[in-house]
């Protein structure tokens, strides 16, 4: 690998550094390069409700912070989930 050769020259541990990254992640990079496919959008949308829920925003139980999770994301984004919704008497 042309790269390799490149880091042993620099003898930087930077350089080490960025070789192993590239090693570690070069299966994932490969698809992005090859399809144009990631999953940023999923990653936002992790992001924003691990955001939702550091903040509260006054919601405390598990249907709420739901429902205010679902709302962060965008319709498109989502994957709708038909559930029974227990009704009230």
């Amino acid at each position: 690998m042309l790269l390799a050769h490149y880091v042993d020259v620099a003898a930087m541990p930077e350089t080490n550094r960025l070789l192993a990254t590239i090693d570690t992640w070069w299966n994932e990079i490969e698809v992005l390069v090859v399809t144009g496919v990631t999953n940023a959008r999923t990653e936002a949308a992790n992001t924003t409700i691990k955001q939702l829920k550091r903040t509260g925003r006054g919601y405390r139980t598990p249907a709420t912070t739901g429902l205010v999770s679902c709302s962060a994301v965008p319709p498109d984004a989502r994957h709708e989930h038909h559930s029974q919704r227990p009704t009230s008497r």
